[in-house]
């Protein structure tokens, strides 16, 4: 029968090519994780480092399931404001370069604001912001403009990148500015837009943990970042390293799935999804 033909060599090979491939990038981060480890380990162990200045890593991973019930509250706490920064983000920075799309003076006047945003220290910015709105919806403002330039910025460039000649096609064809920004410009600009949205997703995080260092919460809405600061105040340097080890993770997290979206969005059409060999 012609379903059970066999694949050709050089598709096997290719298949083959392709596990092996996807093998390694599995293999390679765990043994270097594996091998920061043990030396981490080695260098608390025979230097005999007391834990106050740097505890090892079974003392870290001991601490983090002891104080899990307080650390994951405070996660999600934080985690929970980077995600209303990310979203506030990309809902704002995908718009705006929309209109600056349909209008270049608008873009000429507001462009250098978003980059002026973009070059201030957030960390200078956390304090104003705490005074002048509640202390949540600053936390979460600070999130978003960390977030927002790298969404903006893509966003735009992807729309100012179409290929002439499809342009000019549609415009031979009289396509409207709706068609033209629905079927042509919208969809050259997808891997732009996905690619901003990766780097918005560490970088909310971040402003996140920035703005809640500032803020100083305290009580059960503190955030990780709090408990991070708390435990420096009280040379609990375990349950330090226990938290970071946190938001290492779920930084990790949130730029995995992001690249999971970007891959199930790109992978029939474009280059930079599509298997390589190698």
């Amino acid at each position: 029968m012609k379903g059970l033909e066999p694949l050709p060599a050089v598709e096997r090979g290719d298949a083959a090519q392709a596990g092996e491939g996807r093998w390694r990038k599995i293999v390679w981060p765990a043994t270097v994780f594996l091998a920061s480890v043990v030396l981490w380990g080695a260098v608390v162990h025979f230097g005999s480092i007391p834990p106050y200045i740097l505890p090892g890593p079974l003392l870290v991973m001991r601490t983090l399931i002891a104080d899990w019930p307080v650390l994951s509250a405070s996660l999600g706490v934080t985690l929970f404001t980077a995600l209303e920064g990310f979203i506030a983000a990309a809902i704002g920075g995908i718009a705006l370069a929309l209109l600056f799309k349909q209008s270049k003076w608008l873009e000429y006047a507001l462009l250098p604001y978003a980059i002026v945003l973009q070059v201030t220290p957030v960390i200078a910015i956390a304090p104003l912001m705490l005074i002048y709105l509640p202390q949540q919806a600053a936390v979460v403002a600070c999130a978003w403009i960390v977030a927002f330039f790298p969404v903006l910025a893509n966003t735009t460039l992807g729309l100012n990148s179409v290929d002439r000649h499809l342009a000019g096609l549609f415009q031979l064809n009289n396509a409207s500015r709706w068609q033209t920004l629905r079927y042509l410009q919208l969809p050259s600009a997808l891997p732009f837009i996905l690619g901003g949205l990766r780097i918005a997703g560490g970088l909310s995080l971040i402003g996140a943990v920035a703005a809640e260092i500032a803020a100083g919460a305290a009580g059960s809405g503190s955030g990780l970042a709090y408990r991070i600061a708390e435990s420096s105040y009280r040379l609990n340097i375990p349950r330090m390293f226990a938290a970071l080890l946190l938001l290492s993770i779920a930084g990790i997290v949130i730029y995995m799935l992001l690249a999971l979206v970007s891959h199930a969005l790109l992978r029939r059409w474009h280059e930079s999804a599509l298997r390589k060999e190698k």
